[in-house]
């Protein structure tokens, strides 16, 4: 289908679309079961696919974004799930992400590589980067693969249960646009710069690590905007710098804290960890790093994000890794819940609950109004809308 299937009216529609496509993911964790569709697993891969292809995606590249997308909403990561497909799609229709580049290797050792992105899809550019790595684990123990130019890659979590399905440890990074303030500052000059780490226990049993080094996403503070109530502490300042629990104050000229909240509570660690991943992905890789990433949602210039991916094989050390992962696990998970508490979980633990009801509903349960925000992308991009059921 020609590209003139993507003219959504203008930007001005099209903001409003984002904006409104965001809102209604929200809804999908938390709606009754009244207002919820089940979609397969299937048909979630196959809508993205259809879109991604209607405006020029090449037909491997958008199996790739497929999975990942999919595979974050059957974990419960909705906001890096199918939510973000729209995103995509006006970030090649803009030309900002490249279909008709691959990313390739320009450096390499027997345990390192540096990959230049070119600009293409970021689950594109990543999967290289984490076979890659996990390619020269398998053969010396450990690969460290970095990338630039490259752009928004889903969940990090995808990269890292990649190489734990192998039996390795895997560690994948990235930058993003600047949303976070340093302790002390009152600028945004860092990203969410989330990381992951997944580790194979037995039968499958992955402790799996997926967090954001800021606090709260951005997406948390808008929807307490919308409801019209405050945001807890530690979770943003105003543009002076001060701590608030005014969402509008975040959102207008404010920032995000770093993880901890503000420096009393430790948030100088989460503002460490946010630098630490930043080094790691911008600076290590020649990317664009800290405020001069392109601001969150804008088409003004290419991303150039920064990704470090990372892969070591337990066999190169100690016999038994498995096992002892497991009974620590095990371990943690009989611990004596506080009370008021039920269970003690593990890293990984909400994912594979989540995964379950998955199983039991046969799909992936969505708001309905999110659904109707799916089917007028479709439209737009005349493709077939997106099948489901109820519950």
């Amino acid at each position: 289908q020609a590209l003139v299937c993507l003219e959504f009216r203008g930007y001005e529609m099209l903001s409003r679309f984002r904006f409104a496509i965001r809102s209604f993911s929200r809804l999908a964790s938390t709606s009754s079961s009244s207002d919820e569709a089940i979609v397969s697993s299937k048909e979630v891969r196959l809508f993205v696919q259809r879109c991604m292809l209607a405006v020029g995606t090449q037909r491997d590249d958008a199996a790739v974004l497929a999975e990942v997308l999919a595979t974050a909403d059957e974990r419960g990561h909705y906001s890096h799930g199918v939510n973000r497909l729209e995103m995509y799609v006006g970030d090649v229709h803009s030309k900002m992400t490249r279909t008709d580049m691959e990313p390739r290797i320009v450096k390499h050792t027997a345990a390192t590589a540096l990959v230049d992105g070119k600009h293409a899809l970021g689950p594109v550019v990543g999967k290289l980067c984490m076979d890659t790595a996990i390619s020269k684990a398998k053969d010396v123990g450990i690969g460290w693969v970095v990338c630039s130019g490259s752009n928004h890659y889903g969940i990090a979590g995808w990269y890292a249960i990649r190489a734990a399905d192998q039996g390795l440890i895997g560690m994948s990074f990235t930058n993003t646009s600047p949303l976070t303030v340093p302790t002390r500052s009152r600028e945004s000059v860092l990203g969410t710069n989330p990381l992951a780490v997944a580790a194979p226990g037995k039968d499958g049993d992955h402790f799996v690590l997926d967090m954001a080094t800021s606090t709260a996403a951005v997406g948390k503070v808008e929807v307490n905007l919308r409801k019209g109530i405050p945001i807890p502490s530690g979770w943003g300042v105003d543009s002076k710098g001060t701590e608030t629990h005014d969402p509008k104050a975040v959102l207008d000229g404010g920032g995000l804290l770093p993880l901890g909240g503000t420096e009393v509570s430790s948030g100088y660690k989460g503002y460490g960890l946010a630098t630490m991943v930043e080094i790691f992905c911008g600076i290590l890789a020649g990317a664009a790093y800290g405020p001069n990433i392109r601001k969150w949602l804008s088409d003004s210039k290419e991303a150039n994000l920064g990704q470090c991916f990372v892969a070591i094989n337990p066999d190169m050390f100690a016999p038994g890794f498995t096992d002892r992962l497991t009974d620590l696990m095990r371990i943690l998970r009989s611990l004596r819940p506080a009370e008021g508490e039920t269970e003690v979980l593990v890293a990984g633990d909400p994912e594979r609950k989540h995964l379950e009801k998955i199983d039991y509903l046969g799909g992936i349960p969505y708001h309905h109004t999110f659904i109707s925000a799916l089917d007028a992308l479709a439209d737009r991009l005349q493709v077939e809308k997106i099948k489901s059921h109820k519950t």
